[in-house]
């Protein structure tokens, strides 16, 4: 006997959705395993199941009835939600041990991230498995599959954009630095000299912020995150590098530990195989639902201390217009990556025909998005405006990739990816995020209310104000603002 799973049905035109409301029928809470061990991705894999429309009432009736049988072997044959969490990253994510989980003696993981994972598992009626990675080897497991999302407040950075997808923001933190209250060291810079030893993470974010922040100290890179905050608790270094979200915890841990920083504004988001396209659309547009009915808000409020009447500092950030800012951030920071990739092949940064193909492509796009997304937006978007919208983005690529050239644009150091097979794949997966949230903006969003969020969050690259207001123009013109409106602080 065959059992049917979400796909079998969905050609049948019925989905599990659909037969899980018309029966009744309660989704199945989200299940945890912790500490899961390395599993390779079940070839096939789809994620969601996407709602589908029965053809006809007779055919519903016939249909109905046999799957009422055949409902809880479907169910049971949908493969789980494999996630990837640290466990070591406070409030995103804690590994909470199987003497304290109170789930049959295995551990668990507690924090934003897990909470975030459960949540979304619940709605989709999928059961999660949590599997535990060491920051050093995340785009390895990544590429491995041994998970299909890593969610353990991950920031958004260049070599992750080529491993896989990210998701929109969903918050914002700040790289800072920990010292005893008694150090002399009052500013970043007084860190930055060849006696003064400071442990980090090994392997992630806060590595190379480290490293290009103070390449004079004696950095030391801990591969445990755990251990970093004990190295300076005993003494063994003078600082330990951490964020806005974690540091509160560890001073907590250890008063009399103070603070220097912000130094940094980083984004936080999902990081999706790169192949796991269905998967990633469906998280984004999942996300952009909990903001706007303001579930992820009391989220944030509850494991990141976030609230108050302005909402916290990452307010909105999951919105479609600091989410589509964030995505032009996040291909621009590829650039210097770019122009180190052509000037190994030797091509030139202007290249009129690919130019050419790009604008095209994003035209297709954004065609593609509105055909998906017809509820999330009434009017078709002017093709001048699509085409307005990526050529500043297009010049302000090329600006960046000749100021690489040029020496006054730091890039990363050793051979750069490959043009062909690692960045432009990588492009097209942002601009495909680019194309949904485009579509998906909201009505009524003004001229300078979008100029003033331009400004604000396209913070990740050394990119000059008149590309920026030249960006906010083209989106200005997709938007279909009104020239006139007052800024508004939280978008």
């Amino acid at each position: 006997m065959v059992i049917p799973d979400g796909e079998g049905l969905e050609r049948r035109g019925v989905t599990l959705e659909d037969v899980q409301n018309r029966v009744n029928h309660e989704r199945p809470a989200a299940a945890e395993i912790g500490d899961e061990r390395p599993t390779r991705g079940t070839p096939g894999r789809r994620f969601p199941v996407t709602r589908g429309e029965f053809g006809g009432k007779a055919l519903a009736g016939v249909l109905l009835a046999a799957l009422m049988l055949l409902l809880p072997f479907a169910l049971a044959a949908q493969p789980p939600l494999r996630v990837g969490t640290s466990g070591d990253y406070s409030p995103f994510s804690t590994r909470i041990p199987a003497s304290e989980s109170g789930d049959r003696g295995k551990p668990t993981y507690g924090g934003f991230d897990p909470e975030l994972a459960r949540a979304y598992a619940k709605d989709r009626g999928l059961e999660v498995v949590f599997i535990r990675f060491r920051w050093p080897d995340l785009l390895a497991d990544l590429a491995a599959d041994r998970f299909d999302v890593a969610m353990s407040g991950i920031t958004i950075r260049p070599e992750r954009s080529l491993a896989g997808r990210f998701s929109v923001p969903i918050a914002l933190s700040g790289a800072v630095a920990l010292v005893a209250e008694e150090s002399p060291a009052r500013v970043a810079e007084d860190l930055d000299r060849p006696d003064i030893r400071i442990a980090v993470n090994a392997g992630g974010h806060l590595e190379r912020v480290a490293r290009a922040r103070f390449p004079r100290a004696d950095l030391r890179a801990i591969p445990s995150n755990n251990a970093v905050i004990e190295a300076l608790i005993s003494g063994a270094v003078d600082a330990a590098i951490s964020d806005t979200r974690e540091a509160p915890h560890w001073q907590h841990r250890a008063p009399g530990l103070r603070r220097i920083g912000p130094f940094t504004r980083d984004r936080k988001a999902l990081l999706v195989g790169a192949d796991h396209a269905s998967l990633s659309r469906d998280l984004d547009a999942w996300l952009l639902g909990w903001e706007s009915r303001g579930a992820l808000a009391l989220l944030r409020q509850e494991y990141l201390g976030e609230g108050g009447p302005s909402g916290g500092e990452s307010a909105k950030i999951t919105s479609p217009l600091p989410a589509l800012l964030a995505a032009i951030d996040e291909r621009l920071a590829l650039m210097p990556l770019v122009a180190e990739a052509k000037r190994l092949s030797l091509v030139p940064v202007e290249v009129p025909a690919r130019e050419t193909r790009v604008l095209e492509a994003a035209v297709a796009g954004v065609r593609r998005a509105e055909d998906e997304l017809k509820s999330a937006r009434r009017e078709t978007i002017p093709e001048v405006a699509i085409r307005k919208f990526f050529a500043a983005q297009i010049e302000a690529a090329k600006w960046l990739q000749r100021e690489t050239l040029a020496g006054t644009v730091a890039s990363r150091s050793g051979t750069p990816p490959d043009l062909e097979t690692e960045l432009r794949p990588a492009l097209i997966r942002i601009g495909d995020r680019m194309a949904r949230l485009l579509v998906s903006l909201p009505a009524g969003l003004g001229a300078s209310r979008i100029e003033a969020a331009t400004l604000r969050e396209l913070v990740g690259s050394a990119l000059p104000m008149a590309q920026k207001r030249a960006i906010a123009r083209g989106l200005i013109a997709v938007a279909g603002a009104e020239p006139r409106e007052e800024a508004d602080p939280l978008q």
